[in-house]
């Protein structure tokens, strides 16, 4: 069952999902409060994605109880129209909700600045680099207004240096721009440079194996003693 909340967070409670005779999640519950960023993290294969998903409303649990105010999912790929302009990209949410061309624009423009777009407005998909793709999904993703914002791997595809840099940034919209935020990721350390909270899969069907709580001032320090314990315990937990 799925009912909305107006609370502007999520909460989960006993959830499986089952594809046919696969069973890919088996009795997960997660809680996302308003604000929040909840990161989940597991082997592959384990329903990460298929997680999101259901938060956004994309499937249907077999069991299980899902509480969610309204979601939008940015998946691993920027999936940027690529005929388009980087400003009408962006703006493409807007025109969906019934906006004309100008006034969308002239609204996706107001933020450009701030989220290092400025100067690249007319520039196609693939004339920009894949920090800057992602920049402008990002962008698009929060223009859909939805007070829930599920990432899935939303920095994968980057290389090493440029998903650090990414890490940051994105660490400091969310301060600009406050959402409720479900992560998914492959890797440790960017959940727990950018979580609240950090869920720890098993392999599937993915349960929850482990729960950390990342109570450690922002913006934090890879090297910080307590987060590199963290991620030693995360990781232990993963290869157990």
């Amino acid at each position: 069952m799925r009912r909305a909340t107006d609370e502007g967070g999520v909460l989960l409670e006993g959830v499986s999902k089952v594809f046919g005779t696969l069973r890919v999640l088996d009795d997960v519950s997660l809680h996302a409060g308003p604000g929040e960023v909840v990161a989940v993290v597991g082997p592959s294969g384990c329903g990460k994605s298929t997680l999101l998903e259901l938060a956004c409303g994309l499937q249907t649990p077999e069991a299980g109880t899902i509480r969610a105010a309204p979601a939008v999912l940015m998946p691993q790929r920027d999936s940027l129209l690529p005929w388009a302009g980087a400003l009408d990209n962006a703006a493409l949410p807007l025109r969906l909700k019934g906006q004309n061309r100008a006034t969308a624009r002239a609204g996706a423009h107001e933020t450009f600045a701030t989220f290092g777009l400025a100067g690249f407005e007319g520039a196609r998909p693939h004339e920009l680099s894949g920090g800057m793709r992602q920049r402008v999904a990002f962008l698009r993703t929060l223009l859909a207004g939805k007070p829930v914002l599920c990432l899935d791997e939303p920095f994968a595809s980057l290389d090493a240096l440029t998903r650090q840099e990414l890490q940051t940034w994105l660490a400091d919209a969310l301060q600009t721009e406050p959402r409720t935020v479900l992560l998914v990721t492959h890797d440790v350390e960017e959940a727990l440079v950018l979580a609240d909270r950090v869920l720890v899969l098993s392999p599937r069907p993915g349960t929850v194996r482990a729960t950390l709580e990342v109570e450690l001032p922002r913006p934090r320090s890879r090297t910080d003693p307590a987060l590199v314990a963290l991620r030693e315990r995360a990781l232990g937990e993963l290869v157990a």
